[in-house]
């Protein structure tokens, strides 16, 4: 009874503050990414609201809300078309803090992570350390009160929109490659840092490659100790690959599958519905994310009991970014040649054109081309698995 009048609570609020403009942005999704200025204007709702960082302890701007409600606020704000929040500061960043942070780095930018008044990006990736992230080169050389940074990260989300960076960078060449690494929060405005944005193959800007030249950062900006970023880092990584609930997005896959498989007909003229072939791949895929979701579950349980996600994320994250490209890819199956044309200018939410083809596959192509790079971003799934082994099957 709790749980339903809580979801009925989050319902009302999302019908009463979701615009049409904003749902729009949700609908245009093709990535983990909606419109930037939808996001923003969605994060100022929800700040004022106090729901806008769900999983945060309530001492530090959190709503208290127990793993159960956390779930249930994800699962309607994604049935509700409302526009993803950036994550960042709100998922990885800000608990990261809240876990290795000194005081004065908590109280100084926590509240402004939620606010909005900071907008983060990531510094992890290089052209030369992605997957083997240990191997990265951008260097941090102390020059009294200030580290100096030098170096370039790729594939850094959002980095034209952010005023902040959180980056790893090597301060020793001595001992095993993860033993050199810091963590350092930097100021995007600071002198000798350029962002050169990636235009990817739908057309949009979510990627960028970021320039660091003699880059001033203050030593107070450190977190944890010198040397010891990589702990920060993997601690931070489990919420990053922990924290989305796969099944969320697997329902609202399934919904729209099921619009598009009713709505279009296969070589045969009839609807791909009522092609056995394919209701057996729809019924497979389907059986594979209802059990995702039970493990989902099933961790929540534990973290309910105060455990960590730990190695288990690597599970979820390879199967939920694995099973959501196969939704992706029988989309492309029933929508055929309406997949072809390229309509960038129609997923912006402001578009107000003629579209080729029906509403139900305008986002259809962006988002497989998009979702491919789901299962390398974030750890690769290859180095997933090799988590999974070690950690917990102990092999």
């Amino acid at each position: 009874m709790e749980e339903q009048e809580f979801r009925d609570e989050v319902r009302r609020f999302l019908e009463d503050s979701l615009t049409p403009e904003l749902k729009r942005a949700g609908q245009l999704m093709t990535s983990v990414f909606a419109d930037f200025d939808a996001t923003m204007e969605w994060h100022r709702i929800l700040y004022e609201k106090g729901w806008v960082a769900p999983d945060w302890p309530k001492e530090y701007g959190g709503p208290g809300w127990n793993i159960t409600q956390r779930y249930v606020f994800q699962e309607e704000c994604k049935l509700a078309n409302a526009p993803a929040l950036l994550p960042m500061g709100l998922q990885m960043l800000g608990p990261m803090l809240i876990g290795y942070g000194t005081e004065e780095q908590k109280n100084y930018y926590l509240p402004r992570i939620l606010s909005g008044e900071d907008v983060w990006c990531q510094g992890y990736s290089e052209p030369g350390a992605g997957s083997d992230l240990a191997s990265l080169s951008t260097s941090a050389v102390r020059d009294g009160d200030d580290y100096l940074v030098n170096g370039s990260k790729i594939w850094t989300s959002y980095a034209q929109h952010s005023n902040r960076i959180f980056c790893l960078v090597r301060t020793s060449k001595e001992g095993p490659p993860q033993a050199g690494i810091s963590f350092l929060l930097i100021d995007m405005d600071s002198p000798g840092i350029r962002v050169d944005p990636i235009v990817g193959l739908d057309g949009s800007v979510e990627q960028c490659q970021v320039f660091f030249d003699n880059v001033r950062v203050p030593v107070a900006n450190l977190v944890g100790e010198e040397n010891q970023g990589w702990s920060v880092a993997k601690y931070l990584l489990e919420f990053e690959r922990g924290g989305q609930n796969f099944t969320v997005d697997h329902k609202k896959q399934t919904a729209k599958l099921h619009r598009q498989a009713r709505a279009e007909l296969n070589p045969d003229g009839i609807p791909w519905i009522d092609d056995p072939v394919f209701r057996n791949k729809m019924a497979s895929v389907e059986v594979d994310a209802l059990a995702l979701e039970y493990t989902e579950l099933r961790i929540k349980g534990a973290l309910e009991a105060g455990a960590n996600p730990g190695a288990l994320s690597s599970l979820t994250k390879v199967m939920g970014t694995e099973i959501s490209q196969r939704f992706n890819e029988l989309s492309v199956e029933v929508m055929g040649t309406f997949i072809t044309p390229f309509q960038h200018e129609a997923l912006q939410p402001d578009f107000e054109g003629e579209i080729v083809g029906p509403k139900h596959g305008l986002t259809v192509m962006a988002e497989y081309i998009n979702n491919r790079a789901s299962t390398i971003y974030g750890g690769t799934a290859e180095i997933q698995r090799d988590i999974i082994a070690k950690r917990v099957l102990e092999l």
